[in-house]
């Protein structure tokens, strides 16, 4: 595995005291006044800061000031505000600004994508993903807001007679609580359906990549929306994201399967809807007539991308006995083949995890495992030459049920390889656990392989990709099933589940009750005749 060297960039960098193109130990800091005009986005008056450092080199890139539970409360005061005159623009208006939208986050991407880098230390590569998924996001919903949102007729009980309607009525304020391993898809994803649907957004994003996420709260202003319309708070999840779901109309979360029960319960407790996309431990096939390189190709995408910290991403590799030794030479061989770098360069094919508490997990998963019988085929160690929380990608071979990265989450560059005999028994273990967010499926006939698609209890499944194609097709719902969440984002689930649906019916001549003096039983037979009658002319 090499190491890229890292190169400039562009964007509000300014350079520590060594060349960043020729010397590996270069930093990197951020304009003082760049940091202020971000932070001063959040809604903090308790004095308290917190400092957040780069995970490429440990260096510090801001102190996020800390919001206090009267913060939250002030910020839906306003939210709330701005909601109601926001509710009564029209869906060309909305539909504008997210358009506008659309071209600053393409105009501006090299900004996005070092702030992204520098707090996430993803790869810059796996950080475009990041406008990409944003653009595509806001144009699908400027573009099909109509589709969407408008009233629609429905069919009266009483043919002609019984004029019904539903309408889309948003509910109110939102609240998001965002991860950081994709700090400005998760960020602005979720919410740019709820403004949309004329909806107020109350946001906390995690506090390790908050300075990408009040990037896109600055871009959301200039393209056009009322600033009180999306509010940032900033804090732990005790504290801010607990009043937050207090106070929230419908609550959005992304992260763990354990922070997302609570959450469901908090919501439960109030009645109010929420969504949910959580864990995963993702299965991949690869069947007998697989393409052996096309496969291997996406596996290392699927496993190592953004280091392996993506809920889609790939952690257990199912390969049928007749491809399995081609199959294990060319996945090795890619994956050896990786550039490796805690960098801002292009060049870098995957980046260095967030913290250290994530290489901590990683390197007790790998070390687990290989203490209790399994084989690393590459990888399997910390890199600190590259950066303080880079770990090599891993593949293992001979992970058994005692294992804890068998049936756990590791969230890491780690993935573990099964043989297998029979398609179905592949199924019966892709489906094993209680997960159930993404899957991957690799074959040379498209028609089988979706026939095996309706068996996986998964939220999306891939046909010869690793999980890009469901994500980036933003017309079709992305979840989980299970322990891997509730509810969808994208598509038209995406955004219905920030409205209330309302049905408006207005009825003429007859009315639902005896007339001319008819006795009750006589209005009874009546009826009877009427539904015997819708019956047989067909009608539902």
């Amino acid at each position: 595995m090499n190491a890229a060297n890292p190169s400039p960039a562009g964007g509000p960098l300014v350079e520590g005291p060594h060349d960043p193109e020729h010397d590996p130990t270069a930093s990197y800091a951020l304009e003082p006044d760049y940091v202020a005009s971000l932070t001063q986005r959040i809604l903090a008056t308790s004095g308290e800061t917190v400092p957040v450092r780069s995970p490429l080199d440990g260096a510090p890139l801001a102190h996020l000031p800390q919001s206090s539970e009267a913060d939250v409360a002030e910020a839906f005061v306003r939210a709330r505000r701005a909601q109601v005159a926001w509710s009564r623009t029209s869906l060309e208006h909305r539909s504008a600004i997210l358009m506008r939208l659309h071209d600053l986050v393409l105009d501006r991407q090299e900004e996005i994508l070092d702030l992204i880098v520098l707090e996430s230390g993803k790869a810059r590569k796996h950080a475009f993903d990041e406008p990409l998924h944003i653009a595509l996001t806001a144009r699908y919903y400027a573009r099909t807001a109509h589709d969407h949102l408008d009233t629609r007729r429905k069919a009266g009980v009483v043919p002609v007679l019984t004029r019904v309607e539903v309408n889309r009525v948003p509910k109110g304020v939102v609240g998001i609580i965002s991860p950081w391993n994709y700090p400005f898809t998760m960020a602005l994803c979720d919410g740019l359906p709820a403004l949309m649907a004329g909806n107020a957004v109350v946001a906390k994003p995690d506090s390790q990549t908050m300075l990408t996420a009040l990037l896109g709260a600055q871009l959301l202003e200039e393209a056009g929306f009322p600033r009180d319309l999306w509010q940032v708070v900033s804090g732990p999840g005790s504290v801010v994201g607990t009043s937050i779901i207090a106070k929230s109309d419908y609550v959005c979360f992304t992260g763990s399967t354990a922070t997302g029960t609570r959450v469901a319960q908090a919501c439960a407790e109030r009645l109010i809807g929420c969504s949910l996309e959580l864990g995963g431990k993702n299965p991949m096939l690869v069947l007998r007539d697989a393409d052996v390189e096309r496969a291997a190709e996406g596996a290392v995408r699927g496993a190592f991308s953004n280091a392996g910290q993506l809920c889609v991403s790939m952690e257990r590799l199912f390969v049928a006995d007749q491809v399995y030794d081609r199959f294990v030479e060319r996945f090795v061989a890619r994956t050896q083949a990786m550039t490796l770098g805690a960098t801002l360069a292009w060049e870098n094919d995957m980046g260095s995890l967030i913290s250290a508490d994530q290489l901590e997990t990683v390197t007790r998963h790998v070390e687990d495992a290989v203490a209790k019988g399994a084989r690393v085929l590459t990888g399997g160690r910390a890199r600190p030459d590259l950066g303080p929380f880079v770990f090599e990608p891993t593949i293992l071979e001979g992970v058994t049920p005692e294992m804890t990265c068998f049936g756990q989450e590791t969230f890491g560059p780690v993935i573990s390889l099964y043989r297998f005999h029979d398609e179905s028994d592949a199924v019966a273990r892709a489906n094993d656990g209680d997960y159930g967010l993404n899957a991957s499926i690799y074959s040379q006939d498209g028609a089988r392989a979706r026939e095996l698609a309706r068996r996986v209890r998964c939220g999306t499944v891939n046909v010869n990709e690793a999980f890009a194609a469901t994500f980036a097709s933003v017309d079709s719902p992305m979840g989980g099933m299970r322990a891997s969440g509730m509810g969808r984002r994208q598509g038209s689930e995406g955004i219905h589940r920030y409205t209330e649906s309302q049905s408006v019916a207005t009825q003429r001549l007859l009315r639902f009750s005896p007339v001319l003096g008819m006795s009750e039983e006589t209005y009874a037979k009546v009826m009877t005749l009427n539904l015997r009658l819708m019956k047989k002319l067909g009608r539902a």
